[in-house]
């Protein structure tokens, strides 16, 4: 996804490792991390553009989750998750537009980082949605994230102290976020907010006006007749001015689920992509005046677990399965929020991730919030 000086950048496209030429420079976050004594040691695997919620990939294959090998890794930001965890590379770094780097990293069981869209440049990665695009890290600790985070900021990373747990406000995201779990995530996620409610914490049930106003998808923009937003309708309408000519010349060398939304954003109209970036633009200000309340919100960070090769990759299972995969983690990219994804502790079984969010430009609170509550999911 990054530009590195001397390689292709495939974006997982077989179609731009056959067309594209080497990059001249490293993208700023790579060439940030360098200066701080990173050794970039290998690109990773990914889903085609970005855009795969499960994280497979025709061209290349996928990556077999590190907890169950049958089971996908989640997408995007697939390989950098299973990186990681197998031990490859102490911190991959991912582009986050709707849960690109959270949803790998709670399916595979480390911690993922969306920071605030602006303290992180994405010039020199290969863009899926110019308005939600991120880019943050995935690695098995908090410190480590918060390091990388600083680094690819432009700021000097500091101790990542943790604060007391003592009478923070959490607010535990009622409605939509919590709709459709399956009964493992149901239980692990239960089983942490009672872990959380011991530290003397205080949790609350919060139906959160902005949250339940945004859509799922490009049907919801069409029945409202516009008048609330949905997130994939402008990522796909984003994507689609990005890919516009290749669906035209080459769309048999695109990954058919990758071309189906692509399609989507041809069928929107300019009047619904207007209607769409304002309505967000209402419901980020709406958000920033709720959250303002809160420590930090919380929600389990996808709905499943990590789904089977199997049930996940036909036409029928990927649109059963995606959606649940991305549909909370794309809720913090939509009203323009900063969020970390912590996984909850196990005695066995697969991973499930709990997702902190926070308010814009409230980072490096929440990687102090996150690193407590780390710490106490060890103890």
């Amino acid at each position: 996804m990054f530009d590195v000086a001397g390689e292709p950048t495939r974006a997982g496209s077989k179609l731009l490792a056959d067309e594209a030429v080497p990059a001249t420079l490293d993208a700023p976050v790579v060439r940030r991390l360098r200066a701080a004594g990173a050794v970039i040691a290998a690109k990773n695997n990914m889903s085609e553009f970005a855009i795969v919620a499960t994280g497979t990939n025709p061209h290349y294959g996928t990556p077999g989750n590190p907890a169950d090998r049958a089971r996908v890794p989640g997408g995007t930001s697939s390989g950098g998750a299973v990186a990681v965890v197998d031990g490859m590379c102490e911190i991959a770094i991912g582009s986050d537009t709707g849960g690109s780097v959270r949803g790998p990293a709670a399916l595979c069981g480390i911690v993922g980082f969306k920071p605030s869209k602006y303290r992180v440049p994405t010039e020199g990665a290969f863009p899926l949605s110019y308005s939600l695009d991120s880019i943050g890290p995935m690695a098995r600790t908090v410190k480590a994230c918060a390091d990388a985070d600083a680094v690819m900021a432009g700021e000097e990373p500091q101790p990542v102290e943790p604060v007391s747990l003592n009478n923070l406000r959490f607010g535990v995201i009622q409605g939509t976020p919590l709709s459709g779990l399956d009964s493992t995530v149901g239980e692990r996620f239960g089983q942490a907010l009672t872990i959380l409610g011991r530290s003397g914490c205080l949790l609350s049930d919060e139906k959160i006006a902005p949250v339940d106003e945004v859509p799922r998808n490009q049907s919801d923009l069409a029945s409202s007749g516009g008048a609330v937003a949905a997130p994939t309708a402008l990522i796909v309408a984003e994507a689609f001015a990005i890919h516009e000519e290749r669906l035209v010349r080459r769309p048999q060398a695109i990954d058919p689920y990758v071309r189906a939304a692509l399609e989507r954003g041809r069928a929107m109209s300019s009047a619904d992509l207007i209607r769409t970036q304002r309505a967000r633009a209402r419901l980020v200000a709406a958000m920033d005046l709720v959250i303002q309340r809160f420590d930090a919100l919380i929600m389990p960070t996808t709905k499943i677990i990590a789904p089977l090769f199997s049930e996940s990759t036909t036409p029928e299972g990927y649109a059963a399965k995606a959606p649940l995969l991305a549909a909370n983690p794309i809720l913090v990219n939509f009203l323009d929020l900063c969020a970390i994804s912590l996984p909850i502790p196990r005695a066995g079984g697969l991973p499930v991730g709990l997702m902190l969010v926070a308010r814009n430009g409230h980072d490096r609170r929440l990687l102090q919030i996150a690193s407590a509550v780390e710490r106490l999911f060890a103890a």
